[in-house]
């Protein structure tokens, strides 16, 4: 196949949003999805950030509206959790649908040449 028979269908890499693509960011979200919501503390340690690596992220998935962040406490001690948003979830499935398209691509495409 060369690069011209495709020219009707958009590559899937055209698909991926860079707010979510971002490493961090998919992580955030992939964790999210999976509890109702997640603990700022937990996020740190499960993708290995500095509180400030994560606040950057967290700030940029906010102004999205990908998450919503809430400040509490538990007990005494101050908490930050963080919950997928429903425009979050449809992002990520957008972005896995995306993803699963560009790996089925791939695979139909056979190995690559020598």
């Amino acid at each position: 196949m060369s690069l011209a028979d495709d020219t009707e269908e958009r590559h899937p890499t055209l698909a991926l949003d860079d707010t979510v693509h971002q490493r961090v960011r998919l992580g955030i979200l992939a964790i999210a999805r999976e509890a109702e919501s997640v603990e700022f503390a937990f996020l740190k340690q499960e993708l290995g950030l500095t509180d400030g690596n994560l606040s950057r992220h967290l700030k940029v998935l906010e102004d999205s509206g990908l998450v919503a962040v809430h400040k509490g406490y538990a007990g005494r001690r101050p908490r930050t959790w963080v919950v997928l948003t429903p425009a979050g979830a449809q992002a990520l499935d957008r972005e896995l649908r995306a993803l699963r398209a560009l790996v089925h691509r791939l695979e139909s495409a056979g190995p690559p040449p020598t």
